[in-house]
């Protein structure tokens, strides 16, 4: 747990590009990659965000003046696994100047931060803080196994009604897609997410 009063954040990358998952599609967005994770997920494509400590520091007013500058549709906080970090300072820098805010995170750390959207991605081997569920604007679960939607009709019965709920293809077992598909036609709650960026071959 990474939970001190912050001025600067480990970060990856930042990067301005069009939102690839999700509601939000195709909107201009960006992101803000913070580095620390200690889900890790067998099938994550950014694991080079792990080691919070292996990352340069960037004072929070540097990051207001970046978002500022390139005047995004959103503004996204990711990971990592962003609530490792204690996110109050930096989203309270960034809407005092009027930025959209959007979270995309695990849950499994305490919730912290304002947020206009949040989506959530739980993950089996490391399950969501309690304080998490009823902050969730949209749900995403990665399936990559039939056995899969068992965990995702549990974390469909602990966010609101009003979350919207995406089921999305492991990137490596094409087989996925098709479960989704068929899943989908039969549950009409979930929609299928894609990651229209990796189609794309963008950031």
């Amino acid at each position: 747990m990474i939970r001190t009063e912050v001025k600067t954040l480990p970060i990856v990358e930042t990067f301005h590009s069009v939102q690839g998952e999700g509601a939000w599609t195709g909107a201009s967005a960006f992101f803000i990659r913070l580095g620390g994770c200690d889900v890790g997920c067998w099938f994550c494509d950014t694991k080079e965000s792990w080691v919070a400590k292996r990352q340069p520091q960037q004072r929070i007013d540097e990051l207001v003046e970046m978002s500022i500058a390139l005047n995004p549709a959103i503004v996204v906080i990711t990971g990592g696994e962003p609530l490792m970090h204690d996110l109050t300072e930096l989203t309270r820098s960034l809407k005092a100047k009027d930025l959209r805010l959007h979270l995309e995170t695990s849950g499994a750390h305490p919730f912290s931060g304002t947020f206009d959207w949040v989506t959530l991605s739980p993950k089996q081997f490391k399950p969501p803080h309690e304080s998490v569920y009823a902050q969730v604007d949209e749900l995403k679960v990665v399936i990559a196994q039939a056995a899969d939607f068992d965990w995702a009709e549990q974390q469909s019965q602990q966010v609101s009604d009003r979350a919207l709920r995406y089921l999305q293809p492991e990137w490596s077992s094409p087989e996925s897609t098709n479960l989704i598909f068929e899943y989908v036609k039969q549950h009409p709650k979930w929609r299928l997410g894609l990651q229209t960026h990796k189609l794309l071959g963008v950031n």
